[in-house]
């Protein structure tokens, strides 16, 4: 379409007086209130600065003062534990508040950067702690454990003594950072309340000025809007082969030609967003037949796979109370192992049916203890443990709000594969680690096995994913996505340590309550032919 077809012919305007109007009324606004903006700029520059200075310096500053003398009571609560009772416990507060203590120091000469003053007494504080721990922290927490240090009742009174310096350096440290807050805090509220008043003048000044220019801006300009506005409005009451008729100065034409050029693309994008909003909908109900067709297809499969089950398991137990105790422990041990594979393998069969329903279904969230998940899971696997002459060390393992039944699979899988997947002259050195990470536990394992190659980082949690063939390992390259999903859906992420050379090292973190929406990831199904064993 041109702009002739957009723009009709407009019959003869006398709309200068208007232009005049608005450049005369332009003009002066612009020079009052670019003197006005000036200095309105110079105030929201002042009031960001002190505002910056008072939220991103002087309040941190405070509060990691305060956290850094938390950190200092710390090592002396627990140093003064220690050197009366010869407890190992009560170093931990005591190598906490260190740790705490370097952090602290850190952020606080970042923060002061530039603050002469407040840098003197951080350096204060810093000599003070550095010789009551030299004095008396150091060489209490040095003493064997299991019975009082005798250093600690000689230098009971100068340990007193030292820790009074290093409270009196806390408190002048503080004072002094509470003293810089509040005159940042007055500064701050002086800047705002000229602001406020500057503000102020600017708007009584606009209504001013819009009340001089309002009469020529009503004839020139008022008319055509509102006939302009009242089109709008019809059309946007749902009439669109309402027509716009351009009226008024030549812009406000334009404006009213465009406007119903886009009212035209409009009605035909409407018509086309209808006919893709059927096929939508013919889509989502395709997607939703699929979903059910898929969950029927789960629960059909799981029912199939336990009759064999069932009969491997009677048969087994009849087994075992018919010939029970007739034969060797071994056998009778043998038997066990049998009966007790059976259940597991009707069980995971049960909850891999549900898991197919996580985030769907249902979300079964409970206080989990992992360090008893890792315990039975360890008891699951013992057999292949055994054969395989591995080791297996962990630290002490949290308690989340999870789903038990994904925890045992997720350990499980990840156990297990450090254990198949081994080198032939060496016994499986298998290494769990924990550590709190912000609001996340971070769970490392390590094992001194064949490894995976830092290309494979990310292709070994795509199911159905190999990187071996089924003679040199068994599985079906179902384990690490299966990690992934249960990971993801906890609110975590799992990954290949690529740095790692030794064996293979696998990092994921959970969540330790359970996120607002969550849900698993979707993997993907394998999409090249001939790939190789999943991890």
């Amino acid at each position: 379409m041109t702009g002739d077809e957009r723009q009709p012919h407009t019959r003869g305007l006398s709309t200068w007086t208007t232009r005049r109007w608005l450049r005369v009324g332009v003009a002066v606004s612009l020079a009052i209130l670019a003197l006005l903006g000036t200095t309105g700029a110079w105030v929201l520059a002042r009031t960001e600065s002190i505002s910056r200075n008072l939220v991103d310096v002087r309040s941190p500053a405070l509060t990691t003062a305060i956290r850094l003398e938390s950190a200092i009571l710390n090592q002396e609560t627990g140093i003064r534990g220690y050197g009366l009772t010869g407890t190992p416990e009560f170093i931990t507060p005591y190598q906490q508040g260190l740790t705490e203590q370097k952090t602290s120091t850190a952020q606080l000469t970042k923060l002061l950067d530039g603050d002469r003053a407040g840098l003197d007494d951080l350096k204060t504080v810093q000599d003070a702690v550095a010789r009551w721990q030299e004095r008396i922290a150091r060489p209490i927490a040095t003493a064997p454990p299991g019975s009082p240090s005798p250093l600690a009742t000689e230098r009971a009174t100068e340990g007193k003594a030292a820790f009074d310096h290093v409270r009196a350096a806390l408190n002048s440290q503080q004072e002094r950072l509470r003293a810089h807050r509040t005159q940042a805090r007055d500064d701050l509220m002086a800047t705002m309340a000229l602001r406020n008043w500057l503000f102020s003048a600017i708007g009584v000044l606009i209504l001013v000025l819009t009340a001089l220019v309002f009469e020529g801006l009503r004839r020139g300009i008022n008319r055509p809007l509102d006939r302009l506005g009242a089109d709008a409005r019809t059309i946007a009451g749902g009439d669109f082969d309402h027509p716009i008729t351009p009226t008024g100065p030549a812009d406000l034409r334009r404006l009213s030609g465009e406007i119903d050029f886009m009212r035209r693309r409009l009605v035909r994008a409407l018509a086309f967003s209808e006919e893709a909003r059927l096929r939508l909908d013919a889509q989502t109900a395709e997607l939703q037949r699929s979903n059910a067709e898929l969950e029927q297809f789960a629960y059909v499969a799981s029912h199939d796979l336990q009759e064999p089950l069932r009969k491997v398991s009677s048969f087994t137990q009849l087994l075992r109370r018919r010939y029970g105790g007739q034969l060797d422990t071994r056998a009778d041990q043998y038997i066990d192992f049998a009966v007790d594979g059976a259940n597991r393998m009707q069980t995971l069969i049960n909850d891999l049916l549900e898991f197919s329903r996580v985030g769907r279904l249902h979300n079964a969230q409970q206080s989990v203890d992992l360090d008893k998940v890792l315990e039975r899971t360890l008891s699951a696997l013992s057999v292949g443990i055994e054969e395989a002459g591995a080791t297996i060390t962990h630290d002490p393992l949290p308690t989340l709000v999870a789903d038990p039944t994904q925890m045992g699979m997720l350990w499980q899988n990840l156990i297990g594969n450090a254990v198949k997947f081994r080198r032939p002259d060496e016994a499986p050195n298998i290494r769990i680690t924990v550590a709190r990470e912000d609001e996340l536990w971070r769970f490392t394992i390590t094992d001194n096995g064949i490894g995976i190659a830092p290309e494979y980082a990310d292709k070994v949690f795509v199911i159905f994913q190999r990187l071996h063939t089924k003679d040199a390992y068994t599985g079906s390259g179902i384990g690490l996505a299966m990690c992934k999903k249960i990971v993801e859906f906890h609110g975590g992420t799992i990954t290949v340590d690529p740095s790692y050379r030794d064996g293979a090292r696998i990092t994921f973190t959970l969540a330790p309550e359970p996120t607002e929406n969550p849900g698993p990831s979707t993997m993907p199904e394998a999409t090249r032919s001939g790939t190789e064993q999943a991890r």
